[in-house]
């Protein structure tokens, strides 16, 4: 985000389809004042906004998602990734620099493309192609700044681009109303830009209405969120439940399908690196994080797994690992929003505003779909509690868990957190130290 230089991804690949659109490699550095001036840069900047999400997801951003909540173990030797276990997490801690930074560098390609593409005066950049690559652009920096606040609360808010290393400098952080704001500021600006078809690896107007439903579940505007689920569930030619369950990601040929909402698409060009850090060495990997004896005993007890005991597999020393991750090479997609996160947020959303039938048959859908039998929750609470464990074990190695527990209030509970200030995490200490108007959060 301190940059001169912004890195961009040059066109690889003909451009006759989406996977071949995001499927490239990292080739230069670019001056910023130079990029943006036809059709074919302002294709790349849109791609270069792409590549750097999909590169803070691929390890860093998750991770913090997993660890921090009570599905996962780490069984590596480094003391920094352990912090997130504890709920000790350090300024100092590289991870959290790491997504910080890369962050902003995806919000900073998208504030390129904002700034830059409306003045482009090259005919083949048509007014169409300019609302989509705007539209893009803004729905990924939503994402980016969401991303940020459920890590830090509030956080700077920079709309506009980074050309030199002071350009950023005495930006104070934003309150967290006033983050969230800018997160739905910039939706309600991508959903008209938008068109509404299908694709599962980038941004339309489809995609808005699903983050705007996830957002609305943070704010807790329950009829909002209710209202933006329906829209994406009720595409049932386009949006469906799979069975079995594992069909969204076995075999390894599989991917964008029904299931999925968005995802990002990796390549042999750029690799997705979490299959590494979760399969055993007899596969070529670490198995540094590894489902925790609780998380094993929930997804093989039939009674609350169901199907979804193929997320997990024993290696040669008879120890469990997570089997979500495992193409070689590791081309596996990152799912940042599936259909079956759609029905459990409509089921919450319904429940919270008392209709309960209706909340428990979203619930059930994604029960029956792992083989499950109905819920036999049928009060308030119950049913509640019912959702938080299904959306545990549904997204048992997606990042929603540690996400869930702050966001409803129950990390205190379920994580025994004493101290309030631990559900947020620091700012980091690099930023810090090049900008006086930053403040820590509390605790650190």
């Amino acid at each position: 985000m301190k940059l001169k230089y912004i890195s961009l991804i040059l066109l690889m690949a003909a451009m006759s389809s989406c996977k071949k659109f995001l499927d490239v490699e990292p080739r230069a550095s670019i001056s910023d004042d130079a990029t943006i001036i036809d059709k074919v840069s302002a294709e790349t900047a849109v791609r270069g906004i792409y590549n750097a999400s999909r590169s803070y997801y691929s390890v860093d951003f998750q991770s913090i998602a997993y660890l921090s909540g009570d599905n996962v173990q780490w069984t590596g030797s480094q003391s920094q990734v352990q912090e997130f276990i504890n709920h000790r997490v350090n300024p100092e801690n590289s991870t959290i620099t790491s997504v910080w930074n890369g962050i902003y560098v995806s919000i900073n390609r998208a504030n390129n493309v904002i700034a830059k593409v409306p003045a482009v005066a090259d005919p083949l950049l048509t007014a169409t192609l300019k609302n989509q690559y705007l539209g893009e652009a803004y729905f990924l920096r939503a994402l980016g700044y969401f991303d940020l606040v459920r890590i830090w609360g509030g956080v700077p808010l920079i709309t506009t681009p980074t050309e030199t290393a002071a350009d950023n400098r005495g930006i104070a952080r934003s309150s967290l109303a006033d983050t969230y704001a800018q997160i739905l500021k910039d939706l309600e600006t991508a959903e008209p830009l938008l068109t509404e078809t299908t694709d599962r690896f980038r941004a339309t107007r489809k995609t808005v209405w699903a983050l705007k439903a996830r957002f609305y579940l943070y704010q807790k505007d329950w009829a909002k969120a209710e209202e933006f689920a329906t829209k994406v569930i009720t595409d049932q030619n386009t949006y469906q439940l799979l069975k079995p369950f594992n069909s969204f990601f076995f075999p390894a040929t599989q991917k964008g399908t029904v299931e999925s909402v968005f995802e990002f698409f990796y390549s042999t060009n750029e690799l997705n690196t979490h299959r590494g850090q979760w399969q055993p060495q007899e596969n070529g990997g670490t198995r540094q994080w590894a489902p925790n004896d609780a998380l094993v005993a929930l997804l093989n007890n039939p009674v609350t797994g169901g199907t979804r005991s193929t997320l997990i597999a024993r290696d040669n020393q008879n120890r469990w690992y997570g089997n979500l991750y495992y193409r070689s090479p590791g081309t596996d997609p990152t799912y940042v929003i599936r259909i079956a996160e759609l029905y459990l947020i409509r089921a919450e959303a319904r429940i919270q505003q008392n209709n309960l039938l209706a909340g428990a048959t979203d619930l059930d859908a994604v029960r029956l779909r792992a083989n499950l039998l109905a819920t036999t929750a049928t009060n308030q609470t119950d049913l509640l509690l019912a959702v938080e464990n299904e959306r545990r074990l549904e997204f048992a190695f997606e990042a929603h868990r540690w996400f869930d527990l702050v966001r409803t209030g129950r990390a205190a509970t379920v994580l025994n957190i004493t101290d309030p200030n631990k559900l947020v995490l620091p700012i980091p200490v690099s930023q810090l130290l090049i900008d006086d108007a930053l403040t820590q959060n509390p605790g650190y």
